[in-house]
């Protein structure tokens, strides 16, 4: 058989999940980003997932043209926009809406001869320094924007730096000040925004990480009371038992010592699968439902747990790295890292399987019933 480990994707939490950025964004359309493959979930696992998204948002053409295939006829925001000539020619045939965040974009539009013209967002650097245009240059390339013949409307977008503790008054006011007289649909709000900030949730809401279950501050509980549900499932199982003696110490490094006899659990997963090396001890892990921990360090395709908390595990007891037992986040927070960096770094060699929605399901033991009447 194959090495017992799978990545369970679940697109009804995703749907579920989206239902709550509604709830808590009513009077906003929402762009469902699916960035990196969706967060590395698959953009075609999830995608019956997002129908009652308005709009979805990516960076790479390849995925956009993925997304029009699927048959998505919404709008769809390329991110970063575009980089040469030939990128115009893509977004006009499947009629993306474009970011704009420099004088080079505008010069590539301005050379453009479309089909028809385009849908932008004009980007502004309030205060997180990557891209856009700065506020005192913004008005003058909104102007410049509106008067081209490849661009239909102007859109006015930014982006929040920590909008995860709290702190974006010093960002929206500045962008306030300087669109305050600018007609255009704005969107400002991340993931973080959409949960924390409803000042900034404007016409269009981008959430991220939140569709997929994960936290915008990379900590678990700071989510714990908003009902979101984990999109991916990453499990395995026991493939091995060591009874170990005070003192003995387990894996690479010698990292942990015993200071007691332990019953040790060897899980067919490691860092080649995507869980992260510098997982110290201590992390959480569930085995058989019953939650545990991490000891010693993790290896290319093994890693270690405690059994004492679960003494009837064995060889075959199914493990949950991460999922709806052990969040994502509690993973990556001691890892030094976030859970979408976890999800996007699933490893290709971990097979993936889609959980059947409620109605497949149901439809699914309605066939089998029949069959057996029958």
């Amino acid at each position: 058989m194959p090495r017992p480990i799978t990545a369970r994707i679940h697109p009804e939490a995703i749907r579920h999940n989206l239902g709550l950025v509604r709830q808590m964004a009513p009077d906003s359309r929402v762009w469902s980003v699916v960035k990196a493959n969706a967060y590395g979930h698959g953009i075609e696992r999830i995608y019956p997932a997002l129908a009652q998204s308005d709009g979805i948002a990516l960076l790479d053409l390849d995925e956009a043209v993925r997304v029009r295939e699927l048959g998505w006829t919404k709008p769809i925001l390329l991110l970063e926009g575009i980089f040469e000539p030939a990128d115009l020619e893509l977004a006009d045939s499947h009629r993306l809406t474009v970011s704009v965040h420099c004088e080079e974009q505008l010069d590539l539009l301005a050379a453009a001869k479309l089909q028809q013209p385009l849908d932008i967002m004009l980007k502004m650097n309030s205060g997180m320094n990557r891209l856009g245009f700065r506020p005192y240059a913004y008005q003058k390339a909104w102007e410049r924007a509106r008067s081209l013949a490849a661009v239909r409307s102007v859109g006015l977008m930014s982006h929040f730096a920590n909008a995860d503790d709290g702190a974006i008054d010093w960002q929206l006011d500045q962008f306030d000040a300087v669109t305050q007289d600018m007609p255009g649909e704005q969107s400002l709000s991340n993931s973080a925004g959409v949960l924390w900030h409803p000042r900034a949730h404007r016409d269009w809401v981008r959430p991220g990480t939140i569709l997929y279950g994960a936290s915008p501050t990379g900590v678990a509980h700071h989510i714990a009371g908003f009902g979101l549900r984990a999109a991916m499932t990453l499990t395995s199982r026991i493939i091995g038992i060591q009874t170990i003696a005070p003192q003995e110490t387990i894996g690479y490094g010698r990292t942990f010592q015993a200071d007691q006899p332990l019953r040790i659990g060897v899980v067919a997963c490691g860092y080649a699968d995507g869980y992260p090396r510098h997982a110290p001890t201590g992390t959480p892990v569930a085995v058989g439902g019953v939650r545990t921990r991490l000891v010693g360090r993790v290896s290319m395709d093994m890693l270690t747990v405690d059994l004492t908390p679960c003494p009837s595990a064995g060889v075959g007891t199914p493990v949950e790295l991460w999922g709806d037992q052990v969040k994502v986040d509690e993973v990556a927070e001691p890892s030094g890292t976030i859970g979408y960096e976890l999800m996007c770094a699933l490893a290709r060699r971990v097979p993936v399987e889609v959980a059947a929605s409620a109605d497949t399901a149901d439809e699914a033991i309605a066939q089998s019933a029949e069959s057996v009447a029958g």
